[in-house]
């Protein structure tokens, strides 16, 4: 009986390889010397590990840098990353999705950060990575978040 189960259950096995998978990307697949900042509306945010996920809907209208964006102020833990470059080099991305995933950092990070669990609805700005030449899928790596009035360095913790 056991045996005929597992027989029977081999076309499923057969299957599993092909089902969409959606990888993880480690920070080497994002280019980081063109900083991409966006912003809008968080839709299907998933608060879970590996890291944060959401999408974010860009405003119909466009987007538009932010006139103190070069002005921030960061938080003083992520002064190794030179934000302050960063946020001067900021540019708007070339493609013209208004739907974006954007992978935040691991939930362990905005614990200590004290991030508020961002909902469906909330409106949010980053800054982040996406791939070279913006090709593949509209992804974008943050390196800050920009919720509720304060700003998050998403790389490195807290002090």
């Amino acid at each position: 009986m056991h045996r005929r189960t597992l027989v029977a259950a081999a076309p499923l096995w057969l299957w599993l390889p092909s089902a969409p998978v959606r990888a993880h990307h480690g920070w080497s697949s994002f280019d980081q010397t063109r900083p991409i900042y966006l912003e809008g509306m968080a839709r299907d945010v998933r608060w879970r590990n590996p890291h944060a996920e959401l999408k974010l809907e860009l405003p119909a209208a466009g987007l538009k840098l932010p006139a103190d964006l070069a002005t921030r102020v960061l938080p003083p833990q992520s002064a190794p990353v030179d934000g302050a470059s960063l946020l001067k080099a900021a540019q708007l991305p070339t493609r013209k999705d208004r739907l974006w995933d954007i992978e935040l950092a691991p939930l362990s990070r905005m614990g200590a950060w004290q991030v508020p669990e961002i909902k469906a609805g909330d409106a949010l700005a980053v800054l982040g990575f996406t791939f070279a030449a913006e090709k593949g899928d509209p992804i974008l790596r943050v390196e800050y978040l920009f919720v509720g009035g304060k700003t998050y360095g998403l790389r490195s913790s807290p002090a």
